[in-house]
């Protein structure tokens, strides 16, 4: 089932009402002007001197990337973005922001971007410590315990949260404010993040018995040791799970099966590496723990629609 989220309107374009609601496009609009004004003259990923802080500007649509998403809190100011994971498609927009709670390979590519109007967003690294301290708090209100969710999910922007990220940017520009002030703001926006939505999905990665922990778990065994032929049955060992049980929570979680998930990782790996260096295909396919050359090369082309050699031509002209 494909998840989606309406396209990117223009601010003028909302027609919101009432006092929030007008806040909320005062909110956005100075949410694009800093954007624009800490991002302008470049382009990409930026990191900030906000640690777990990254700004982004692109000047045009970027195609489909493979990505591995830590967990990560993310909004745009303005343009819109798409991400793939299995079937399932999440789009968001400035009306939405975007939470991942676990490490998730996902097809992502920015649909709306211009010199004229360029993506302008930010991501912030959720700390899982700060939200198992939270939900162990007594003021945070107690939710009834869920079925592990997909780790991913799209929720709708509201105003308290959204001026909580602009008082976290706006320290950008007093810098020496940033040691106090910046550790408060953020445990203000995991607090908003888990009180909201689909918070209690959220929760669910920080509570120590849960089963989205042991599959965070399993996640981070399969990051590790994604070039070694790693069977089932020592991933569940290895998280305390049955193989039904893990094979069931992975999937409702990540939407692959964990050797689906390690194949992923495998071909991402396999991709960097052609694109940055001048191995051969067939030394990249064994060093990401491909025996054979020729199943290497399938799954690379059924994954990224081209061979590995052609593919490489096709970025490294």
């Amino acid at each position: 089932m494909n998840q989606r989220v309406d396209a990117v309107t223009p601010l003028s374009g909302y027609g919101l009402a009432g006092g929030d609601d007008r806040a909320l496009v005062g909110y956005r609009q100075e949410l694009v002007e800093l954007l624009d004004r800490l991002t302008l003259g470049r382009e990409g990923k930026l990191p900030s001197a906000i640690p777990g802080l990254s700004i982004h500007r692109l000047s045009a649509p970027r195609p489909p990337q493979y990505v591995v998403h830590d967990p990560v809190f993310s909004v745009i100011a303005q343009g819109a973005k798409r991400l793939s994971i299995g079937q399932e498609i999440y789009e968001y927009d400035p009306m939405h922001y975007l939470v991942s709670s676990v490490d998730l390979p996902v097809l992502a590519d920015v649909s709306r971007a211009s010199r004229e109007a360029p993506y302008l967003g930010l991501r912030l690294d959720l700390d899982v410590e700060l939200i198992g301290e939270l939900i162990h708090d007594d003021n945070l209100p107690t939710v009834s315990a869920t079925e592990p969710a997909r780790g991913l999910y799209v929720n709708r922007l509201e105003a308290p949260l959204l001026e909580t990220v602009l008082r976290l940017l706006r320290l950008l520009d007093s810098p020496q404010d940033i040691p106090v002030l910046a550790p408060m703001i953020k445990r203000e926006i995991a607090y908003r993040l888990l009180r909201h939505g689909h918070g209690a999905r959220l929760r669910q990665i920080a509570l120590k018995d849960s089963q989205t922990r042991r599959i965070a778990a399993a996640i981070r065994l399969l990051r590790e040791r994604y070039a070694e032929p790693l069977p089932v049955a020592v991933i569940a060992g290895n998280v305390h799970m049955s193989v039904s049980s893990l094979h069931h929570h992975f999937k409702a979680v990540t939407a692959m099966s964990p050797l689906q998930y390690q194949k992923q990782l495998r071909l991402q790996e396999a991709r960097r590496l052609l694109l940055a260096g001048t191995l051969e295909v067939t030394a990249v396919a064994q060093r990401v723990g491909y025996e054979s050359p020729s199943q290497f090369s399938r799954e690379y082309r059924r994954c990224f629609g081209l061979p590995p050699q052609r593919d490489r031509q096709r970025w490294r002209p």
